[in-house]
């Protein structure tokens, strides 16, 4: 009686043992990966494809990403989804952050937009005034390819058009409720007119027919950052692995990744890196 109470302590041992071992596992399974909510424009420019796989080498992490517009991207933040975000547009980030959905906001990059439209010769000529290409859209009622989102590029685009002083209707003015990859794509098969990140543009220009009418104004400019999402949304969230990522995004050597990025493909880098320590 005495040697099977001493294996049956035993056997008891023996699973808690494993039990434990696959507790822990699986723990450490669960926290060397973390869930991201991107911009399509980090996607569609290959910045992604081209940062991640290092940042997997050097820390481990494994990112899964999941690429929709700005707006989608902080609905997920706020409803406990995703782990962290890598979003641009600043003002409704900096929100997130003061309502508690996110913990802090680190500035990572920036590139510009540009208006593009049909390769047309002799070439449309603005200069870098937004505003008066776009009167001149709104007055020609010339086809123009709106995000029609919530992404930070349709707000953003939005901004300008009530800048101008513009309220876009009509059938010359079509949302597409797509990406901005598809958004170049369908302004190229409809020779329109669309505001776009550089970025996705230089990713995109070999194989579509469109060219910048509209560069370097000062309203242009689009600012990316990076938020770790509240870990008291929700046990799910992994906010050790969420800020092993950051680190390493805002670290030199990804800052310095991040200007290199486009160069030998493009000439030019498709964003320049600003985070500040």
């Amino acid at each position: 009686m005495k040697k099977c109470l001493t294996y049956f302590f035993l056997l008891l041992l023996t699973l808690s043992l494993v039990t434990g071992c696959s507790i822990i596992l699986g723990e450490k399974a669960e926290h060397s990966s973390i869930i991201l909510a991107t911009t399509t424009s980090t996607q569609d420019s290959g910045l992604l494809d081209f940062l991640l796989p290092i940042c997997t080498e050097d820390t481990g992490i494994e990112v899964k990403t999941i690429a929709v517009g700005t707006g989608k991207a902080l609905q997920m933040g706020r409803d406990g989804e995703v782990d962290v975000l890598f979003v641009h547009d600043k003002p409704d980030e900096l929100k997130f952050v003061e309502e508690g959905h996110g913990t802090v906001r680190h500035e990572v990059m920036y590139n510009d937009f540009v208006l593009v439209g049909p390769n047309t010769k002799p070439k449309i000529e603005y200069g870098n005034d937004i505003a008066e290409a776009l009167q001149h859209i709104n007055d020609q009622n010339l086809i123009f390819i709106s995000r029609g989102d919530e992404s930070g590029t349709h707000k953003k685009e939005l901004t300008i058009w009530s800048e101008a002083g513009i309220n876009p209707a009509g059938d010359w003015y079509n949302e597409a409720g797509v990406g901005m990859g598809d958004v170049l794509k369908i302004a190229d098969e409809m020779q329109g007119y669309t505001l776009t990140d550089r970025a996705t543009y230089l990713a995109l220009k070999d194989e579509i027919d469109l060219q910048v009418l509209v560069e370097g104004d000062k309203s242009l400019f689009n600012y990316y950052g990076v938020i770790p999402v509240n870990p008291e949304k929700g046990e799910i969230i992994n906010a050790d692995g969420a800020n092993k990522f950051i680190e390493w995004l805002i670290s030199d050597k990804a800052q310095q990744l991040i200007s290199e990025f486009g160069i030998e493909e493009y000439g030019e880098p498709l964003f320049i890196p600003n985070y500040s320590k």
